[in-house]
């Protein structure tokens, strides 16, 4: 047959096989790989005359979203460091600034010595420990009294750095400390050095004592371990209300799982609190209302006051570690800012701004509320119309009767014994990640040892209140990880929680802990057992020992510490505020505490508090204990 000219031309490329013409010996198998690279997707982008090991071209936007090399990330870095400093260089300065070069000068010079400086405060008032040139910190004023008394000269009074400054453990906002230490090079020749520097500090920072130390001393490396301890009244142990939304689940999910039995043994000390208490002082003044008040006042106390999880909770989210801006609008509050607001008025009784927003909250579907009293005899409120000062009223008396019965809690032997065992979980190494911020379950540093959590076996009573004290002794603890221990030990044992839940809480899973409010923890004192017997005895230097200053320390903590958290308690209320909002929260983050166990809390819906959580990235995780 007769070729075309098409196909004369196609078969005069394509060379006969054996003629000597055809591809070299091997080819074959490299166009087999081709087509196999072809297959898989490779070079199908590649640009004419591009080779598959060279960077093709990209466009604007690709490029500026591509990793930048080494080079380039160096450059980038030391950029953002430039312009960090130079914002820095701006802002104005809380610490000493510098003197003028006459002064520093004229200075004489005199030795510097490293030591360690033994000291105790109060955190109130306080940005936390660490030094922060914009805010009001422990070692901001620490320093600038350092300054004062003449133990940092002039020409160092600067910048902290030139005095090798650092610290033991780095307490948060408003955490106390009875002892904490921190290393540095001083000016000690004068011997009332101690009573010069206390004279420039408020009566809630004391110097306890200034010891020589090794020239390689570091507070923080050589700390062996830490004692924290940690007051929680005891109506912290009493079940959630039963018309609460987290009293109604704990029933709901127990009854589901078949283990509504075990669930009432775990709480059957408390069984009777909550019925006792609306007999003896909740029925009396339900009575005295009048019919049109009393089912608003009866609903308003556990129904209205829950949180709708539709809108972000400031209460929650400060104690889930959530920034107030990602709160209010999905996305990014510096929460060492935020606590637990207490929305107390200074007494006892409910402030009235909480009370009005239950108020307000009803009378979005009530219209039949009105906003004046009309006692007037001859204007008679017709039977359908509600007295809005009279329903704040009512709401007032029965929250304040609430917390009266709270606070008259005693805590029994074996609710106590329930409370201790529960910290005994913590003993150990275990994994923490839950108990602090942005850590995995695969991160190494989020592993701790903790060598013992004991309840004091005595409680205390304090402005009719009783208190239960907890001391935790571990090597070192991560960022509000003490809080958050307690506020697991406290909740597993309030809701009647398995304790299993809590050995959950070590493993590759994710629970959204609270932390405990920050008013009742203290530093104890840390431990330098192996720095004494190692170095400080052998290189003739004396032991970091806070027993020689235990008398002094004992009157410090009971007036600057003990009594300003009681004193704050009674005032603010933080602790039931606390619970009574998780205890109402409707939304399934808490419901682990449940039956229901981690599953119970995997029904949240995009705007939940915990979906917000998850990319919270405000908190400085480089450090920061308790």
């Amino acid at each position: 047959m007769e070729q075309t000219s098409d196909q004369s031309a196609q078969s005069a490329m394509v060379p006969s096989i054996g003629d000597g013409s055809g591809p070299p010996k091997g080819d074959h198998k490299k166009r087999k790989l081709d087509d196999r690279d072809r297959r898989r997707g490779k070079g199908k982008h590649l640009q004419h005359g591009s080779h598959p090991s060279k960077k093709r071209n990209m466009g604007r936007k690709e490029y500026l979203r591509a990793p930048l090399d080494r080079r380039g990330r160096n450059e980038a870095e030391q950029t953002r460091r430039k312009e960090k400093y130079e914002n820095a260089k701006n802002e104005e300065s809380i610490l000493p600034s510098a003197f003028p070069q006459e002064e520093l000068d004229a200075e004489e010079r005199r030795p510097k010595r490293k030591v360690a400086v033994m000291l105790g405060y109060s955190g109130t008032g306080y940005r936390g420990m660490q030094i922060d040139k914009k805010h009001k910190t422990i070692e901001g004023d620490l320093f600038s009294a350092f300054v004062a008394a003449g133990a940092i000269s002039k020409a160092n009074a600067d910048d902290p750095k030139k005095s090798s400054l650092v610290r033991c453990a780095r307490t948060d906002k408003g955490v106390h400390a009875a002892g904490n230490v921190i290393s540095l090079k001083l000016i000690i020749e004068d011997s009332d050095i101690v009573q010069k520097i206390n004279s420039h500090l408020s009566p809630q920072i004391r110097i306890w004592g200034i010891q020589r130390t090794t020239g390689s001393f570091s507070c923080y490396q050589a700390c062996d371990s830490r004692w924290y301890e940690y007051l929680i009244p005891t109506h912290s142990f009493i079940p959630p209300h039963p018309s609460s939304f987290m009293g109604k689940k704990l029933e709901e999910y127990a009854e589901k799982a078949g283990e509504l039995g075990e669930y009432r043994n775990r709480q059957a000390e408390v069984a009777a609190f909550w019925s006792d208490v609306e007999k003896t002082h909740i029925k009396p003044i339900l009575d005295a209302l009048d019919d049109s008040i009393r089912p608003l006042v009866e609903e308003a106390l556990y129904s209205v006051d829950a949180t709708d999880s539709s809108e972000p909770d400031p209460a929650i989210g400060a104690a889930l570690d959530i920034p107030i801006e990602e709160q209010k609008t999905g996305e990014g509050m510096d929460s060492t800012t935020s606590e637990v607001d207490s929305k107390t008025n200074g007494d006892t009784s409910p402030a009235k701004d909480e009370v009005a927003e239950v108020v307000d909250a009803i009378e979005q579907r009530e219209p039949n509320i009105v906003p004046d009293d009309r006692t007037d005899a001859t204007i008679p409120l017709p039977d359908s119309i509600v007295s809005k000062p009279a329903l704040e009223a009512g709401i007032k008396a029965l929250k304040k009767a609430y917390l009266d019965a709270k606070k008259a809690y005693r805590i029994s032997p074996e609710r106590q014994a329930r409370v201790q065992a529960a910290l005994d979980l913590y003993v150990g190494t275990r994994k923490y990640h839950n108990y602090t911020v942005q850590k995995k379950f695969t991160d190494r540093s989020a592993q701790r040892f903790i060598k013992s959590f004991k309840v004091a076996p005595k409680p205390i009573i304090i402005n009719d209140t009783e208190w239960l004290s907890l001391k935790v002794h571990g090597q070192s603890f991560m960022m509000h990880q003490i809080r958050k221990m307690v506020g697991m030990a406290a909740l597993t044992v309030r809701c009647g929680t398995n304790p299993e839940r809590m050995k959950e809480s070590f493993e590759n899973v994710i629970m959204r802990i609270p932390k405990a409010p920050g008013l009742g923890l203290l530093l104890e004192r840390p431990v330098f057992e192996s720095y004494n017997e190692k170095q400080a005895v052998p290189n003739g230097r004396e032991k970091i020992d806070f027993s020689n200053y235990e008398e002094a320390m004992e009157e410090f903590k009971e007036r600057e510490i003990y009594q300003r958290i009681f004193r704050e308690e009674a005032q603010g209320n933080q602790f039931n505020t606390f619970f009574t909002h998780l205890d109402n929260y409707r939304d399934p983050t808490f419901l682990y505490l449940t039956s229901g166990g981690i599953e119970a809390t995997k029904k949240i819906n995009s705007k939940s508090i915990q979906t917000i959580w998850e990319d919270s990235e405000d908190e400085d995780v480089s450090g920061g204990e308790g």
